[in-house]
């Protein structure tokens, strides 16, 4: 398999309930395919109109480190996977100042 991971689209019923939470749908997909919880990406989910049944989008990976791997940031952020490292406030602002004073490429070069 070339991403190491099976894929599919879920349809959840829900009868009664407004809407079901993403880890309570990782949980039973983990138990459903015998695998744990941290390889287990659902995302996508739209609820019907009226309610119901809710239709997603499920990744479940071999490993974690290949869901490492092949998973975008935004996702592995939403697992608590990744934590993109900022600079604090104060340094990008004084770093956009520094750009203001210089024109065209040397902007790129204003360390």
């Amino acid at each position: 398999r070339l991403l190491a991971r099976k894929q599919m689209v879920c349809d959840v019923l829900h009868p009664g309930k407004p809407t079901v939470s993403k880890t309570e749908i990782r949980e039973k997909l983990a138990k459903m395919y015998k695998v744990t919880p941290d390889v287990v990406f659902v995302f996508g989910f739209k609820t019907n109109f009226g309610g119901g049944k809710s239709t997603g989008f499920a990744l479940i990976y071999d490993t974690l480190d290949l869901a490492k791997k092949f998973e975008p940031k935004h996702r592995l952020a939403r697992h608590g996977l990744y934590e993109k490292k900022r600079p604090t406030r104060k340094q990008r602002k004084e770093r956009k100042n520094r750009m203001k004073k210089v024109r065209g490429t040397k902007k790129s070069k204003v360390g």
